[in-house]
Protein backbone atom coordinates (compact mmCIF):
# COMPACT_ATOMS: atom_id res chain seq x y z
CA UNK A 1 0.00 0.00 0.00
CA UNK A 2 2.79 2.43 0.94
CA UNK A 3 4.67 1.68 -2.29
CA UNK A 4 1.53 2.51 -4.30
CA UNK A 5 1.16 5.85 -2.49
CA UNK A 6 4.83 6.68 -3.03
CA UNK A 7 4.54 5.71 -6.69
CA UNK A 8 1.45 7.90 -7.11
CA UNK A 9 3.18 10.86 -5.43
CA UNK A 10 6.24 10.33 -7.65
CA UNK A 11 4.10 10.26 -10.79
CA UNK A 12 2.28 13.47 -9.80
CA UNK A 13 5.58 15.09 -8.92
CA UNK A 14 7.13 14.11 -12.27
CA UNK A 15 4.07 15.38 -14.14
CA UNK A 16 4.21 18.69 -12.27
CA UNK A 17 7.94 19.07 -13.03
CA UNK A 18 7.30 18.25 -16.69
CA UNK A 19 4.54 20.88 -16.80
CA UNK A 20 6.88 23.49 -15.29
CA UNK A 21 9.62 22.62 -17.81
CA UNK A 22 7.20 22.72 -20.75
CA UNK A 23 5.87 26.09 -19.59
CA UNK A 24 9.40 27.46 -19.28
CA UNK A 25 10.30 26.21 -22.78
CA UNK A 26 7.18 27.87 -24.20
CA UNK A 27 8.01 31.14 -22.43
CA UNK A 28 11.55 31.18 -23.77
CA UNK A 29 10.34 30.30 -27.28
CA UNK A 30 7.76 33.10 -27.16
CA UNK A 31 10.48 35.49 -25.96
CA UNK A 32 12.63 34.59 -28.97
CA UNK A 33 9.74 34.88 -31.43
CA UNK A 34 8.52 38.20 -30.04
CA UNK A 35 12.03 39.66 -29.94
CA UNK A 36 13.36 38.59 -33.33
CA UNK A 37 10.26 38.26 -35.50
CA UNK A 38 8.02 41.01 -34.13
CA UNK A 39 10.74 43.38 -32.84
CA UNK A 40 8.63 43.74 -29.71
CA UNK A 41 10.11 41.63 -26.88
CA UNK A 42 7.60 40.32 -24.40
CA UNK A 43 7.96 41.94 -20.99
CA UNK A 44 6.85 39.06 -18.80
CA UNK A 45 8.45 35.94 -20.30
CA UNK A 46 11.96 36.47 -18.96
CA UNK A 47 10.72 36.92 -15.41
CA UNK A 48 8.36 33.95 -15.60
CA UNK A 49 11.12 31.74 -17.04
CA UNK A 50 13.42 32.77 -14.18
CA UNK A 51 10.77 31.99 -11.54
CA UNK A 52 10.00 28.64 -13.19
CA UNK A 53 13.71 27.79 -13.23
CA UNK A 54 13.89 28.37 -9.48
CA UNK A 55 10.90 26.09 -8.89
CA UNK A 56 12.27 23.42 -11.25
CA UNK A 57 15.67 23.55 -9.56
CA UNK A 58 14.32 23.23 -6.04
CA UNK A 59 11.68 20.59 -6.74
CA UNK A 60 13.95 18.72 -9.14
CA UNK A 61 16.65 18.52 -6.47
CA UNK A 62 14.27 16.86 -4.00
CA UNK A 63 13.09 14.39 -6.65
CA UNK A 64 16.69 13.66 -7.69
CA UNK A 65 17.59 13.04 -4.03
CA UNK A 66 14.78 10.49 -3.75
CA UNK A 67 15.82 8.71 -6.95
CA UNK A 68 19.49 8.78 -5.85
CA UNK A 69 20.36 10.78 -8.95
CA UNK A 70 21.55 13.83 -7.04
CA UNK A 71 25.22 14.68 -7.19
CA UNK A 72 27.07 12.98 -4.36
CA UNK A 73 30.40 11.47 -3.40
CA UNK A 74 30.29 7.79 -2.56
CA UNK A 75 34.01 7.15 -2.09
CA UNK A 76 33.61 6.73 1.66
CA UNK A 77 30.45 4.67 1.36
CA UNK A 78 32.14 2.14 -0.95
CA UNK A 79 34.82 1.40 1.66
CA UNK A 80 32.33 0.73 4.48
CA UNK A 81 30.83 -2.57 5.55
CA UNK A 82 27.11 -3.13 4.98
CA UNK A 83 26.22 -2.19 8.56
CA UNK A 84 28.40 0.94 8.36
CA UNK A 85 26.76 1.87 5.05
CA UNK A 86 23.35 1.68 6.73
CA UNK A 87 24.51 3.99 9.54
CA UNK A 88 26.16 6.34 7.06
CA UNK A 89 22.95 6.53 5.01
CA UNK A 90 20.94 7.22 8.18
CA UNK A 91 23.35 10.01 9.11
CA UNK A 92 23.04 11.56 5.64
CA UNK A 93 19.24 11.33 5.80
CA UNK A 94 19.28 12.94 9.26
CA UNK A 95 21.41 15.84 7.97
CA UNK A 96 19.06 16.29 5.00
CA UNK A 97 16.02 16.26 7.31
CA UNK A 98 17.58 18.82 9.67
CA UNK A 99 18.72 21.11 6.84
CA UNK A 100 15.35 20.87 5.11
CA UNK A 101 13.40 21.54 8.30
CA UNK A 102 15.50 24.47 9.50
CA UNK A 103 16.60 26.18 6.28
CA UNK A 104 14.04 25.29 3.64
CA UNK A 105 10.84 24.96 5.66
CA UNK A 106 11.67 27.30 8.57
CA UNK A 107 13.66 29.91 6.68
CA UNK A 108 11.45 29.67 3.61
CA UNK A 109 8.33 30.20 5.74
CA UNK A 110 9.90 33.28 7.32
CA UNK A 111 10.82 34.62 3.88
CA UNK A 112 7.27 34.05 2.65
CA UNK A 113 5.84 35.77 5.71
CA UNK A 114 8.19 38.73 5.29
CA UNK A 115 7.43 39.20 1.58
CA UNK A 116 3.69 39.02 2.26
CA UNK A 117 4.04 41.55 5.08
CA UNK A 118 6.13 43.90 2.92
CA UNK A 119 3.80 43.32 -0.04
CA UNK A 120 6.63 42.57 -2.46
CA UNK A 121 5.56 42.06 -6.06
CA UNK A 122 7.58 41.10 -9.12
CA UNK A 123 8.31 43.89 -11.59
CA UNK A 124 6.99 42.44 -14.85
CA UNK A 125 4.31 39.98 -13.75
CA UNK A 126 3.03 41.82 -10.70
CA UNK A 127 2.88 38.50 -8.81
CA UNK A 128 3.36 38.46 -5.07
CA UNK A 129 6.89 37.22 -4.42
CA UNK A 130 5.66 34.88 -1.72
CA UNK A 131 4.43 32.58 -4.53
CA UNK A 132 7.95 32.42 -5.92
CA UNK A 133 9.49 31.73 -2.52
CA UNK A 134 6.89 29.06 -1.80
CA UNK A 135 9.21 26.60 -3.57
CA UNK A 136 11.49 26.61 -0.50
CA UNK A 137 9.11 25.06 2.05
CA UNK A 138 7.47 22.86 -0.60
CA UNK A 139 10.80 21.36 -1.66
CA UNK A 140 11.84 21.13 2.01
CA UNK A 141 8.72 19.14 2.86
CA UNK A 142 9.33 16.89 -0.14
CA UNK A 143 12.95 16.35 0.91
CA UNK A 144 11.92 15.52 4.47
CA UNK A 145 9.30 13.07 3.25
CA UNK A 146 11.68 11.41 0.81
CA UNK A 147 14.46 11.22 3.42
CA UNK A 148 12.11 9.52 5.90
CA UNK A 149 10.90 7.09 3.23
CA UNK A 150 14.47 6.29 2.19
CA UNK A 151 15.47 5.86 5.86
CA UNK A 152 12.66 3.35 6.39
CA UNK A 153 13.42 1.54 3.12
CA UNK A 154 17.12 1.36 4.04
CA UNK A 155 16.31 0.01 7.49
CA UNK A 156 14.07 -2.68 6.01
CA UNK A 157 16.78 -3.61 3.50
CA UNK A 158 19.40 -3.82 6.25
CA UNK A 159 17.14 -6.04 8.36
CA UNK A 160 16.53 -8.40 5.44
CA UNK A 161 20.25 -8.48 4.60
CA UNK A 162 21.07 -9.13 8.26
CA UNK A 163 18.56 -11.97 8.42
CA UNK A 164 20.08 -13.57 5.31
CA UNK A 165 23.63 -13.38 6.68
CA UNK A 166 22.67 -14.25 10.26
Amino acid sequence: MLKQIISAVDECFKAFLALLIATMVLCVCWQIVSRYFFNDPSQWTEELARFLLVWIGMLGASYAYHKKMHLGLDLLQQKLSLQQQVWHARFVHLIVILFSAVVLVGGGSQLISMTRELEQYSAALGVSMHWVYMCLPVSGIMLIGYAILDWVAGSQLAESEGAQHG
